[in-house]
């Protein structure tokens, strides 16, 4: 079993960094923090590390100075817990799910899970099981369906579900197969340009414009990581995109958010302004709906040479299931996570991680692929796109080993907590919320802007100071 060094030290090096920057990294807090026989707490630290890490090297290139970065395990886990640790006006969050999310048992004894959050996914599932929406209605229908059959079914309609499968199972997919053939953090170049000089500024990314064009998790935590290393992080949504209320808050500390209907000409318009002066462009949508509206890489890369371009998907760029929407409580139960924990707690059916960790992970391995495509772009030129995926972070974690007694380690307690947590102003009243994990020694991460509300501000770039 690999120490949590090596597998930093490996993401660091396979990504292209300089293996002596690791010596200024010093890791904190041993394993379990969580209640999990898979390594939860590793790929917490070493995600936030390797995004610490990744600005202060940017800090170096652009000032000389160089810096330690620190990691507490604790806190690195609790931030990857960071919304149900939110407060608003000392209120906590709503419930997270839908009524009839969750999990089901299928005929032949298997069990799916559904994820109805948004409207339209709730009423593709409905369609497919031609039930109402209620939880005694949909798993009486779903006792008359074989479980793969459904997950098939549900997705032609639109809908996201996941069949529970073992790891083997799993395994013996063809999109495992095509999973297993890709890095971790796939930074690749695709196109030409001159290297654009750092802007001013006394904080590793400041002048750095960032569009986030994401919802829920992953992605919205890598545009709140830029956001803490001083990029101004542009939030792009639209009126009509549904929404996690809470979500929003939590990841959009550090952000101005603006609408740009993308389906229209005049929101397509805005996006094409906004990039024409933006050095990042983040986004969480399924494979190809960009493309579809001018916005692929290679469009991107036209309109705005030297960008750095990063992508999110569900279960990977390459294999059938390419295409297919996801969320990480479904991508754990389809590849195994939920099985193995099962198991490991002796309990029928799944067991959830004891957080959304392949989100949070995924999330900061983002933010840490943007940040070195655009080092590299800084020192050799060109447009670059950074490639992550839910299921890819899963193997990555998977691949950690598992923890024989980690299921018997105590869950945290609010004590336990509470020093991670800073209370701020935001758009939304005043929120209590977790500090970000790397402490930087010449460069403190900070969010200088408060959560506002999607939609507040003007689809322009404020000046760099």
């Amino acid at each position: 079993m690999q120490t949590i060094r090596e597998i930093l030290a490996a993401l660091w090096t396979d990504a292209g960094g300089d293996a002596a920057a690791l010596e200024a990294v010093t890791l904190t807090g041993n394993e379990p923090q969580l209640p999990s026989s898979f390594r939860v707490g590793a790929a917490a630290q070493v995600g936030i590390a390797a995004a610490g890490l990744a600005a202060a090297e940017i800090w170096r290139q652009r000032s000389g100075q160089s810096q330690g970065v620190s990691v507490d395990m604790r806190h690195a886990v609790v931030e990857c817990r960071s919304e149900r640790y939110l407060r608003r006006d000392g209120q906590p969050p709503p419930p997270a799910w839908d009524a009839i999310a969750g999990v089901y048992q299928t005929g032949g004894g298997k069990f799916v899970r559904l994820h109805t959050n948004f409207l339209h996914h709730r009423d593709a599932v409905c369609q497919v099981l031609n039930c109402i929406p209620e939880r005694n209605a949909v798993q009486v229908a779903l006792l008359s369906w074989d479980g793969e059959a459904f997950e098939t079914a549900a997705y032609a309609a639109g809908g996201v579900v996941a069949l529970m499968r073992s790891y083997d199972e799993w395994q013996a997919l063809p999109q495992a197969r095509a999973i297993a053939k890709l890095p971790l953090v796939e930074i690749t170049r695709i196109g030409d340009a001159d290297p654009r000089p750092w802007p001013s500024g006394d904080r590793p990314l400041a002048g750095l414009r960032v569009l986030d064009l994401s919802r829920v998790i992953a992605g919205p935590v890598a545009g709140r990581t830029l956001a803490a290393h001083g990029a101004d992080v542009m939030l792009v949504s639209a009126p009509d995109l549904p929404v996690i209320p809470w979500l929003t808050i939590d990841t959009g500390r550090g952000k101005l958010s603006t609408f740009a209907d993308l389906k229209t000409a005049q929101g397509a318009d805005a996006l094409r302004s906004l990039l024409a002066e933006a050095d990042i462009f983040s986004q969480g949508y399924r494979p190809q709906a960009l493309a579809a509206l001018g916005f692929s890489p290679e469009d991107v890369a036209a309109i705005r040479p030297g960008i750095v371009y990063v992508s999110l998907s569900a279960y990977g760029r390459a294999g059938p299931w390419a295409g297919r929407r996801g969320f990480d409580s479904l991508v754990q139960c389809a590849t195994g996570f939920n099985h193995a924990e099962g198991q490991a707690a002796g309990v029928e059916g799944p067991k959830e991680l004891p957080a959304q960790m392949l989100d949070h992970a995924t999330g900061y391995l983002m933010a840490f692929g943007a940040m070195m495509a655009k080092a590299r772009q800084a020192k050799q030129g060109g447009s670059w796109h950074v490639q992550v995926s839910l299921a890819r972070t899963g193997q990555w974690l998977w691949d950690m080993g598992r923890l024989a007694d980690g299921l018997a380690a105590p869950d945290l307690k609010a004590g336990d907590v509470a020093g991670f947590i800073e209370p701020t102003p935001s758009g939304f009243g005043v929120l209590s919320a977790v500090r970000h994990a790397a402490v930087l020694s010449q460069t403190p991460a900070s969010w200088s802007r408060p959560a506002v509300p999607l939609g507040s501000h003007a689809p322009r770039w404020p000046d760099r100071t």
